[in-house]
């Protein structure tokens, strides 16, 4: 008989030992899901936040739209490769990108000054020059460099192109 009461005293502990670990379980199931309830919430505060920052933004650029003022399409015809007997053309749309209406009403007077700065620019290039993605980032910031000397103390924001043909 002795050695019943320890198999239940086992037992007992046993039984012990399998409540504890489920009241450890569900205690630990209760902190997690408090823990992530308070980061989800302080994660949602965080983006709401920054949201509403971005709005305000938006609706600053929506008060002064961007102006595209298109230049008149070149066609000019490039200088010659060492080598070379044929000449090559090219053929240039371009748009400059202003801040606002107001820019644009001081660059319109200024076109033939623009026009006259990629005309130069255009004719000391070679086809090799404008050759591949590169070569068009280097004409396109090129340009913009001589379209903000041009009509200095205005701004471009950015010369775009609409087309671009070389021959």
């Amino acid at each position: 008989m002795a050695k019943k009461p320890k198999k239940a005293t086992a037992e007992g502990e046993e039984g012990a030992e399998g409540e504890a670990p489920k009241g450890g379980k569900k205690k630990l199931i209760i902190i997690g899901a408090v823990v992530l309830a308070l980061v989800g919430g302080g994660g949602f505060v965080f983006l709401k936040k920054k949201a509403g920052d971005g709005h305000a933004e938006a609706a600053a650029e929506v008060k002064k739209p961007v102006v595209f003022l298109d230049v008149r399409e070149m066609m000019v015809n490039l200088a010659s490769e060492p080598g070379q007997d044929r000449t090559r053309f090219a053929k240039i749309k371009v748009a400059i990108e202003l801040k606002d209406a107001k820019v644009e009403g001081e660059v319109k007077p200024l076109m033939p000054r623009i026009e006259d700065a990629f005309q130069v620019y255009l004719r000391e290039l070679r086809a090799s020059d404008l050759a591949g993605s590169a070569g068009i980032y280097r004409l396109r910031e090129e340009l913009l460099r001589r379209v903000n000397v041009a009509i200095h103390p205005a701004r471009a924001e950015a010369v775009l192109f609409k087309d671009v043909v070389i021959q």
